[in-house]
């Protein structure tokens, strides 16, 4: 079931757009990070209004504006692929067609980040629209391989959305009898589409199974996931073992996605395999970024030297700095007495004044 959407006041909605546009010049990433998902949460155009400057009210028209200032806006101060990156995933996780415009817009944009680019092509390939897949099919050659491999993902799971076992899947989610609510890139293979399988599912022989279907580069990404997204709804220590196998693919995609899931998961069993990946210069930085974040998230006091080095290390990447200082906050909110991590509307009476 869908949650009501908070209602909120003008005030309080140009105090949100002030902390995720960054408008003062000092408000640190990790608190733009809960203005963003706190807007997530604002599923009311009338709330949003002022947010859109006056667009149409369409509930996505807010995001499409903050969207447009983060991507295109020539004044605005950021440049962080990370935040850009996260706005996308943002869209793609609401599910909702108006923002279709935008993402292709990003897409397109070559001069972009991949990372940025690749997550806007995932969004796509969530909120399922077929009108998406001719504008995806344009960049299954990029020359930028993570951007051509998310293509090809989304196309494949935009044709399984409209499928008869897609169809059937979309109908049980609404009724809300889910183990993971996010939207995923692929779905876990049959019989463990909710998350809720038969015991069976968990035995040794099931796993290597599964395993081997991940580690299968002959058959497609879309395929693969499907095993990833399996063994992640399993959830054991051997589930967790056969996921971390996949760390030794050279899809820099593929092993972010692992890293991904463990965030999901949040078994101290990946903690070793994440804190691996994190500290190894060798490895691409949006796999090391995905690994930080899911550190953050399992949020055991082991992972937070970790965490605390690659934030201020010289030789760190910036996006894994940046996610690092995000991968920190996440620790504390884990570690503290608060409600929720989309905590915008008990703190924007601060926001302006930052």
């Amino acid at each position: 079931m869908v949650a009501e959407a908070p209602h909120v006041s003008k005030e309080t909605l140009a105090s949100l757009e002030a902390t995720l546009l960054n408008t003062s010049g000092k408000v640190p990433l990790d608190k733009r990070y809960r203005a963003l998902f706190t807007i997530k949460a604002l599923q009311n155009e009338h709330a949003v209004d002022i947010i859109a400057k006056g667009a149409p009210t369409d509930v996505l028209a807010p995001l499409r504006y903050l969207l447009s200032h983060v991507f295109k806006c020539q004044g605005f101060s950021d440049d962080s692929a990370l935040l850009k990156h996260e706005l996308a995933y943002v869209l793609g996780q609401m599910n909702m067609t108006s923002a279709l415009p935008v993402l292709e817009s990003v897409l397109k944009d070559k001069q972009e980040d991949p990372m940025v680019r690749h997550e806007c092509a995932e969004a796509m390939g969530a909120i399922g629209s077929l009108s998406s897949v001719p504008v995806l099919q344009q960049y299954v050659d990029d020359p930028e391989r993570v951007v051509r491999e998310t293509c090809d993902i989304a196309i494949d799971r935009i044709q399984w959305a409209h499928s008869e076992e897609g169809q059937k899947h979309r109908a049980q989610s609404q009724e809300g009898d889910q183990l993971y609510t996010s939207v995923d890139p692929a779905p876990a293979t049959s019989g463990l589409l909710s998350g809720k399988g038969a015991p069976a599912d968990a035995s040794e022989s099931n796993i290597a199974k599964l395993k081997a279907q991940l580690l299968d580069t002959n058959i497609s990404l879309f395929e693969r996931y499907r095993a990833m997204f399996a063994l992640r709804n399993i959830g054991t220590p051997a589930a967790v073992d056969a996921l971390a196998a996949g760390f030794s693919d050279d899809s820099a995609l593929f092993k972010h996605e692992i890293a991904f899931v463990f965030g999901q998961l949040l078994s101290p069993h990946s903690i070793p395999y994440l804190v691996e990946v994190l500290r190894d210069p060798k490895e691409a930085d949006v796999v090391r970024h995905e690994a930080a974040e899911a550190l953050g998230g399992i949020a055991t006091p082991d992972v937070l030297p970790h965490l605390k080095e690659w934030l201020v290390r010289e030789d760190s990447p910036k996006i894994v700095r940046e996610s690092c200082q995000v991968a920190l906050d996440m620790y504390e909110y884990e570690n503290s007495n608060e409600f929720q991590y989309a905590d915008g509307l008990d703190t924007t009476h601060t926001a302006v004044a930052v």
